[in-house]
């Protein structure tokens, strides 16, 4: 069974979200250890009367802080405990939605990373019809270089692969154009790269074909990622509520009929399907979810994590990084 330390501190909803999260894993047979302050998180676990361990971490990075200050200045914080829990051995993967900064920074110093991997990045499922595609960094690496854009599309490519099944995943470089010559220098020296990589480079996209089929892997710095991420979350929420809006004026012999198929697409396009996203190339699993992520996002990035673990996607990524 997998076991998954889940950092409860710092996040926008509060630890009583988390921990309702981690109650429903744990109902669904998933095996969860909190870590956070006993004073806040222990007052949750008796009211609802279970008996899921905690394991006390007196500080708490806040979503303001400086990520690699607070972990020096903050040794007892929750993401920095939670991590230690992994690279002891006593869970087998990690999930925050704290700071991304902070469980990225907590991730690469105290799991580490996989060998030859410079820096890990958020792969992020975005729905669409079939199969999601992923679209990676989405938040984890603000500044990168062109080998780092290299390394997220093989890392991409193998998580397509090992994750939804999909043979030869179409990897495309995120730009202004479709051009080879388009973007800045950051995006034609990476093109130039992920021409002679092992994989299946499709050349430069534009942000509208994201969600479409014109790739199955995303190749972008974080910045830019996130932001494309939060415009693609937001406008999937505009048809939430615009398709809740038209049922008003349905006649009542029309909904039923339309209820099904609006609820299936309600289910594609929710963020909270997935509830977080792997955070690729350290040693051992990590989901990074929203600081809003409700206690169904917190539910569904626990199964991520678990599933992870016991498809042994680590060691999956590092062979394919290595070789045989």
């Amino acid at each position: 069974m997998a076991r998954i330390a889940l950092d409860v501190m710092g996040t926008d909803r509060g630890p009583a979200e988390m921990v309702a999260g981690a109650l429903m894993a744990v109902e669904r047979g998933q095996e969860v250890v909190l870590v956070g302050r006993r004073d806040v998180v222990e007052p949750e676990l008796l009211a609802s009367g279970s008996d899921l361990e905690l394991v006390h971490a007196p500080e708490v990075v806040e979503m303001g802080d400086s990520p690699a200050q607070a972990l020096r200045d903050k040794p007892g914080s929750s993401v920095l405990t939670a991590a230690r829990l992994v690279a002891s051995g006593k869970a087998d993967a990690l999930v925050s939605a704290g700071s991304t900064g902070a469980a990225m920074a907590a991730a690469s110093i105290v799991i580490g990373r996989l060998k030859g991997v410079l820096r890990p990045a958020i792969a992020t499922s975005i729905p669409r019809p079939g199969s999601p595609s992923l679209l990676l960094d989405s938040g984890a690496n603000l500044e990168v270089r062109p080998v780092h854009l290299l390394q997220f599309g093989i890392m991409g490519s193998l998580l397509a692969e090992i994750v939804y099944g999909m043979v030869r995943p179409r990897v495309a470089l995120l730009n202004i154009g479709s051009e080879p010559a388009k973007g800045r220098d950051l995006e034609r020296s990476a093109f130039r790269l992920l021409e002679e990589a092992p994989v299946n480079f499709v050349g430069n996209v534009e942000g509208g074909d994201i969600t479409g089929d014109t790739a199955d892997v995303f190749v972008t710095d974080g910045f830019t990622g996130n932001v494309a991420l939060k415009t693609i979350e937001a406008a999937a929420g505009v048809v939430v509520r615009l398709v809740n809006t038209s049922f008003i004026d349905l006649p009542p012999d029309v909904s039923p009929h339309v209820a099904a198929p609006m609820g299936e697409l309600h289910k594609v396009i929710n963020p909270e399907r997935y509830g977080g996203a792997h955070l690729v190339g350290t040693s051992a699993g990590v989901v990074i979810c929203h600081g809003s992520s409700s206690r169904n996002a917190i539910l569904n990035a626990i199964r991520l994590a678990t599933e992870g673990v016991k498809g042994g996607l680590v060691e999956r990524l590092e062979r394919g990084l290595v070789g045989p």
